[in-house]
């Protein structure tokens, strides 16, 4: 019986991997594109360290077409990112390196796309936060400086 439960997980773990050659990868930009993306991985290089989450909030205008959700940070710029957009899970999740939240757990209120926002503290060095979504959505995805935001335009 040990066996077979050895080899039915060595063989189905392959099936539950991310597969990065099937997936798009772009670096984050330090301006707006307009480019709406659904899946793929995205990341930001930088060398940041002790960077603090301050605080989530987001906006809708109306005529624009998407929502904003803006990650606020206690320093001049973002630190190291790396993150994936899921359309299976409606769920986009990103690894901030070498960062922490500053102050309580941030919550968003009253948002148009985003069901629930989750932070997990991954090693005392980084942080995961996960974004799921109430439908199928698109992102535009950039950052901004001093002080450092992180940028999530969802359509």
């Amino acid at each position: 019986m040990m066996r077979f439960l050895l080899m039915f997980l060595f063989i189905s773990l392959p099936l539950l991997a991310q597969n990065l050659m099937e997936e798009r990868i772009w670096k984050v930009s330090p301006r707006k594109k307009s480019i709406f993306l659904d899946s793929g991985v995205f990341h930001h290089n930088s060398q940041l360290k002790n960077a603090g989450i301050t605080a989530v909030r987001s906006s809708a205008t109306p005529g624009q077409g998407y929502e904003r959700v803006v990650i606020d940070f206690n320093t001049p710029s973002i630190p190291k990112i790396y993150g994936h957009i899921s359309p299976a899970d409606q769920k986009i999740s990103v690894d901030f390196f070498e960062s922490s939240i500053a102050t309580s757990q941030p919550q968003l209120k009253n948002s148009k796309n985003v069901k629930s926002i989750d932070f997990i503290n991954v090693d005392g060095k980084s942080m995961t936060m996960n974004l799921s979504m109430k439908s199928k959505t698109s992102f535009d995805i950039f950052y901004l400086e001093n002080p450092g935001r992180l940028v999530i335009d969802i359509r």
